[in-house]
């Protein structure tokens, strides 16, 4: 059985990820600090310490392979990809072993920047859009897994 895990701690699309799993029978644990107590009917949610990478760490070892986790940290999807998950971002972007390298990358000279006192662009506002997106990509994703 596929499970789908949500790093669900600033995550926009809890709601629809639970309201597609439940229409395919496929269970969702939701996973965030005591910081972001979340609770949603048709989810089991899994509290963890407030920590840096605390909720990360916990729902990885949670993942086995070809289950689908949902989170917008490249670090975690790394992680779950080497379990042989699959991963996904708020945006419907699936992560892969092709394009992780260079998000991690990204992010690192990123951090960098920031480090030297530069700035960054934050994120762009979330469209009404971004979530259709991630709701077809998604289905997508699990039809291929029922498939499986």
């Amino acid at each position: 059985m596929v499970n789908i895990l949500v790093d669900a701690d600033g995550c926009p699309v809890v709601d629809s990820t639970i309201q597609i799993a439940i229409r395919h029978d496929m269970p969702v644990t939701l996973f965030c600090d005591t910081a972001h107590n979340m609770q949603r009917e048709g989810a089991n949610t899994v509290m963890v310490s407030k920590g840096m990478d605390a909720v990360d760490f916990v729902l990885v070892n949670r993942v086995r392979p070809g289950d689908i986790v949902i989170t917008q940290d490249y670090g975690l999807a790394a992680m779950v990809l080497a379990k042989r998950g699959l991963v996904m971002d708020q945006n419907g972007r699936e992560y892969t072993n092709e394009n992780i390298d260079q998000l991690l990358d990204s992010r690192h000279i990123a951090k960098k920047i920031r480090q030297a006192g530069g700035r960054m662009k934050g994120p762009k506002k979330r469209r009404k859009e971004d979530n259709e997106n991630f709701e077809r990509r998604f289905e997508a994703l699990i039809l291929q897994q029922l498939e499986k």
